[in-house]
Parts: structure tokens; sequence; C-alpha cells
């Protein structure tokens, strides 16, 4: 422990002796140890003769609370124990001629060490709780920076981003762990990030034993649980065998624990603090709320999907001869969109305004929609009705509000000939003009009533050529390069191929 006695300012204490004695003292401050720490007069040799005198016996005997004395070689040291709230801190001591009887004088030597004894006491334990509140305030500081973190780390993280992944890279950059995991086995969940100060060879291993026996300890202990000593003995039935320093935390939801937080470092490193425990139960703390949120966002984008393919259903079952058009467009539109290096947000509504692009179909009577041979003018003029049931349908869901412009205008024409508002060019909005092209894909290769589906050659040949009139010439370009590459998706949509011509 760090002695305080080293960090005071005695001074004023010796020239209160001497003004109260009226005596110039060879006065000197001992730890608890005996060694001298200071002493009032530079040349003298009080501290060697002290020394010595412990050598040849001085053992700060105290027979009762008052002031001691030691005699030696015809000098006598009159001594008197410092307590603090911690216990003994350390002697004033004076070194005097050895004379046969105390001189009255003493007396008041004695009183004014009790006075510079308590005086030295209640200063160092100021100290003391100055330091411990320094510690403290700088465990808070380390909580609040870690909770900053956290924040920041959750607001800069996007829809679709691994969530847990990028907290615990930003936990283990922190607390500088070489291996941060968070285990949830009820959900056969381990997701972990390293910060590796050496190798982990066996960290599959590794990742096992924090499913297992790990878990089930920390379960039932419902408490953090620190191991540093390779001779812990919970190590016996806990990471047998392997050399790691472990902190694990419970995650607790509605009082049960539902996941653990764990944190291992090699041997090498140092021991994990009770500092690290408070940062680790903070983590979990947070986790918890996270691990909360996470589901209800899963549960939220599950209903998301049941209720896009039930609206999907709705309209193919209104026009079974377009049953997967709807998937195989949105699919389409989805592998040109990742080909452009869309952003998140914008990935997002792309999905959404692929997937419902023809919701609005579901108000077309069946009589137009499932006709098999060419529509009249006024069927075809209800035909143009969809993108804006498209519109009215979707406009009332917040969630989809950014995937409205997408299914509203995906039947504009790039030269201004398009339905429903005759948008031209780059003012028809980005998605429409992806999805566009994807529609008209997939309308040309997918059969119908009154005819098959064309081949994959015949279709790029068609949309090459409306480029410019019906569809963005740059988005056809980027669909170009798409299909270039052979997506899998052609074979998997049973779109037809020309063969090419043998040479003779």
């Amino acid at each position: 422990m760090h002695d305080v006695l080293n960090d005071l300012d005695f001074s004023r204490h010796a020239r209160w002796l001497r003004r109260t004695t009226g005596v110039d003292y060879d006065f000197a401050v001992c730890g608890p140890d005996g060694a001298v720490r200071w002493q009032q007069q530079a040349g003298s040799d009080i501290g060697a003769w002290i020394a010595a005198s412990m050598a040849a016996g001085l053992a700060w005997a105290q027979d009762g609370d008052g002031m001691q004395r030691h005699d030696r070689d015809g000098a006598t040291l009159l001594y008197m124990a410092m307590h603090g709230k911690t216990g003994l801190l350390g002697y004033l001591a004076v070194r005097v001629d050895a004379v046969a009887e105390a001189p009255t004088a003493w007396d008041a030597l004695a009183e004014t060490f009790e006075d510079i004894g308590a005086g030295i006491g209640d200063e160092v334990a100021s100290r003391r709780e100055l330091d411990s509140m320094a510690i403290e305030l700088s465990e808070r500081y380390e909580e609040l920076h870690l909770v900053y973190a956290i924040d920041k780390t959750v607001q800069q993280l996007e829809p679709g981003a691994d969530l847990f992944q990028r907290l615990l890279g930003s936990w283990a950059e922190h607390m500088d762990a070489d291996v941060a995991a968070f285990v949830k086995p009820g959900e056969n969940l381990c997701v972990h990030a390293t910060n590796l100060s050496a190798p982990i060879h066996n960290l599959d291993l590794v990742l096992v034993e924090m499913r297992g026996d790990l878990y089930r300890f920390t379960h039932s202990a419902r408490a953090p649980i620190v191991i540093n000593d390779v001779n812990d003995p919970r190590r016996a039935y806990i990471f047998t065998d392997l050399p790691f320093k472990l902190l694990c935390c419970p995650v607790i939801h509605d009082r049960s624990v539902v996941a653990i937080l764990v944190l291992a470092n090699h041997l090498a490193k140092p021991d994990f603090s009770n500092s690290d425990r408070k940062l680790g139960e903070l983590l979990a703390n947070q986790l918890s709320g996270l691990s909360k949120m996470y589901g209800m966002l899963a549960e939220t984008q599950k209903f998301n999907d049941q209720m896009a393919n039930a609206l999907i259903e709705a309209v193919e079952a209104k026009d079974p001869y377009t049953r997967g058009h709807s998937e195989r467009v949105h699919y389409i539109t989805m592998e040109i969109g990742k080909a452009m290096n869309l952003g998140t947000r914008d990935t997002d509504d792309l999905f959404w305004g692929s997937l419902l692009h023809d919701v609005g179909k579901i108000g077309i009577p069946d009589a137009v929609l499932c006709k098999p041979g060419r529509l009249t003018s006024d069927e075809f003029t209800f035909i143009k009705v969809h993108p804006e049931r498209s519109y009215e349908i979707l406009r009332h869901i917040d969630r989809l509000k950014g995937a409205v412009p997408g299914a509203r205008h995906h039947q504009e024409k790039y030269d201004g000939t398009g339905y429903p508002h005759g948008l031209k060019g780059n003012d028809i909005p980005l998605h429409a003009r992806i999805i566009a092209v994807a529609d008209t894909y997939d309308s040309i290769t997918s059969s119908r009533a009154y005819r098959a589906g064309r081949s994959h050659e015949v279709a790029m040949a068609e949309i090459a050529r409306v480029a410019g009139s019906q569809l963005d010439p740059t988005i056809i370009k980027v669909f170009e390069e798409v299909c270039a590459a052979e997506p899998e998706w052609i074979a998997r949509f049973n779109i037809a191929r020309d063969l090419p011509q043998q040479a003779a």
C-alpha cells in the first residue's frame, strides 16, 4: 500500500513543536517500520542512530498510550505512536541527552506530540479519502466513457448491422481484452470479437467452454465471476486446462439469467480488477436492454416479412399467371442495388419497394387482371391505376415511407410517357428506375396465358432497345454488368437461354 507519510509536509509540525515547547529538538517522523521518513535538522544523524538502536534492540515498545523513552549510548529517544483509522501510522521521535530523571519540559513535549499526532492522523485520513475519491472518480469516468462509447456505437449502427459484433469489438478494445463474447445458449447464439495480445490457437474450444460449464456455473451463481489465479479451485470444473484469465458477468432479464458476457485474457496480462468487474456488470446490464431490443426488432422484422408475404399472396391469388413475379423482381432489383453500392437506408427502402411494387393490383378487377388476351383501352386504364393503389396502401405504414416512391413510380418511362404522373429522366425516383429494369426483364422472360416466356438474350436485347426511352440507360448498364457474370438466378428462375450458333 502507498505510504501517505511520504507525501506530507512536516515542517509546519516542526515549527509548532518549537513554538509550544521553546526547544529546537532533533525531531524526526518515522514510519510504522521505524525508518525515518522526515527529519527536522538536515545535518542530523538521527536516522542512522535510530537504525542502529533498532539493530541493538529498539522495538518501539508501548507502555500505555503516552510518550515512551529508549536510552542508548548517553542519549534518549522520546517517541509516541501515531494511529489512524487503518491502524498504526508511525512514530514521532526526538533525540535528547540522557538524564537521570525526565525534566518537566518533557510534559509539554508529550502534550505537543499528542496534538501533532492527531493532526497528522487527520491529514493522513483526508489524503486517503481524497485518494479513494480520485480512484472512485477514475472508475466512474471509465464507466461514463464506456457508456458514452456504447451509446455512440449504438447510434452509429445502421439497420441490418450486426449489433453485438460491433459492440463486442468496441468493448474488447476499450477494456484491452483478448476476447469478448456474448453467449446466449437458449438462442444458440455465441457472438465474439477479438483484440489479441497473442494468438489463441484453440479459440473454438474456448468458445465451446463458454457455452458449456461456464454458462451453467454463472447461471446458477447469478453473480460476476473473476478467475485470475492459475490455481483457482474453480478451474477444475470451469475452463479446465485452458490458460486464460476470465471475467464473466450474467446478463439478467426479468430476473432470469438469459446470457453471459465473457472477457478472456492470456495469463501474461494483468489480473481483472474490481474496477473491471464493475465495468463488466455495466456492460452486462447494457446488453440486457440491447438483447431485449434486439428481440423486439427481430419480432418486428418477422411480422413485417409475414405481412409483406400476405400482401404478395393476396395479389397472386388474384392473378395466378404472375405467381412469383414479385419475388423475382425483388431479387433482381436487389442484385442491381448491390452492384450500385447503395447505402443501408437506400437498400432497405429498395428491399420493401421492390417486394411490394405490385401490391396495388389487389384493387384491380379480376376480369381485367386475369384476362388472357389483349386488353382494351379501358381495361388498360384500370391496370394503370395499380401504382397509385400501391401508394394508397403503403403510405399509411410509417416504416415503409421510404419504399413508397419506388412502388408508386416503377411504371414511369424515362422519356416521360409513363404513368401515373408522367415523370421524366432523373425526376423519376432512383428506386423506381431500378425496379423498372427488373420488372421489364421479368415481364419478358416469364410466361403468360397467351405466350411463353422469352429467353434471357431476347430480354436483354429488348431492354437495350428501350434504353433512354422507357428505361434509364445508366441502370441498364449496371444490369448488363450483373448479367455478364452469369448469375445463378438465371437458371434458378428457369429463364430460357438461346444456345449459341454452332460453327459450320
